[in-house]
Formats: C-alpha cells, sequence, structure tokens
C-alpha cells in the first residue's frame, strides 16, 4: 500500500501503475455525476450530440449530490460534500467511462462485474472516499468552477469542482480488474469457514 499525491489530467500510465488498497490525495478538476447525469449522456451519445457533454475526455467523476449555499456574490458554496453509493449507477457506468475515456470514479460501496470490466478495458480506477464525512469532503473543494445540468436539480445537476488533496481516497478496484472489495469478502469467507470447521 502506498500513498500518492496525484493531478488531474490522469495519465493512463500513472493510473496503471495503482494497486488496490493504496492511498491517494487528488487536486485538480472533478466533475460530480449520478443517475440523472448519467443517463443524461447516454442519451447524448446515442442521439449524437456528444459535444453537447460538458465533462472532460479523461476526466475524473464523483459520484456525489452536493449541497450548494448561495453565497454573497451570487455564487455557490459547497458545504457539505459526501459520496452517493456507486452501485446506483452500475447500468449505466460502463458506457459513460467509454464514452468519455473516464480515468477515475469517486464514490461509496464498490461497483459490480461490468463496471469492473470497463475499468479495465479503458484504463480506468475506482476511489473509496468514506461515507458520512460529507464536511470534510467539501473543505477540499476549493472552487465551483460552472455547473452544467442545473435543470436536473441540485443534487443531479453536474458540478465542475477545483478540489485541493481531495481524500484520503483508498483505490478500491485498480485498472487490471482487483477489487479491494473482493479480496475482502474473500478474506472473511475464508475466516467464517475455518471458524465453522475448527469452533475451538
Amino acid at each position: 500500500m502506498m500513498k500518492k499525491r496525484l493531478f488531474t489530467p490522469l495519465k493512463e500510465e500513472e493510473i496503471k501503475e495503482l494497486q488496490v488498497g493504496d492511498i491517494v490525495y487528488l487536486s485538480g478538476d472533478v466533475y460530480t455525476a449520478r443517475d440523472k447525469a448519467h443517463n443524461r449522456i447516454i442519451e447524448y451519445t446515442i442521439t449524437d450530440a456528444e459535444e453537447d457533454i460538458p465533462i472532460e475526455k479523461g476526466a475524473v467523476l464523483y459520484h456525489c449530490g452536493p449541497l450548494v449555499r448561495k453565497n454573497s456574490t451570487g455564487g455557490g458554496e459547497i458545504i457539505a460534500a459526501g459520496p452517493t453509493t456507486s452501485s446506483r449507477m452500475e447500468a449505466t457506468t460502463p458506457q459513460v467511462i467509454e464514452t468519455l475515456r473516464i480515468r477515475g470514479i469517486i464514490g461509496k460501496g464498490g461497483m459490480g462485474i461490468a463496471t469492473r470490466e470497463a475499468l479495465q478495458k479503458y484504463g480506468c480506477v475506482y476511489f473509496a472516499i468514506p461515507g458520512g464525512a460529507a464536511v470534510l469532503a467539501a473543505i477540499r473543494i476549493k472552487a465551483v468552477k460552472a455547473v452544467y445540468w442545473a435543470d436536473l436539480g441540485m443534487a443531479e445537476a453536474v458540478w465542475h469542482l477545483l478540489v485541493e488533496d481531495f481524500g484520503p481516497l483508498v483505490l478500491g478496484i485498480d485498472a487490471h480488474g482487483n477489487s479491494l472489495y473482493e479480496e475482502i469478502n474473500e478474506e472473511a469467507t475464508r475466516k467464517v469457514l475455518a471458524s465453522t470447521t475448527n469452533p475451538n
């Protein structure tokens, strides 16, 4: 396990060096995207309107519906930015990764086999951020650069954020198909089986 500081845009070669369990602090541009944003990305892809997708190719997505407070200048201040359960986006994430060549996804709870295969195929990783730390996550957001698709609502809009040392992020799924969640489940299963076969 290593601690690393990474800066966006993430390079494919540095992504492929990461291993499950690595601790990462991320600085640079991050885009929030939840269910409705994923659905719209796919809709725009199907209708050949990809140029209208506001997320840059090779970006980092954060599964997050931030709580935003209007400030005195008329802009927005993120006051809470906890992660959304990533499995909600499982059905659409592989296509979003393919369309936008996403390099990193931040969320909680892990993702399924289809997403893991897409991560491996396109050189992308899944970072886990602790749930329940929404205010601490917001502290690491230094600016709101833009908000897109506001018609989807505050939580579902795409927020373009500038972050600094965002984390700690734990590499949950790497670009080689390895999953920390699977490793933990296998270890837990081994311990349960060992305790039932050797009760003393």
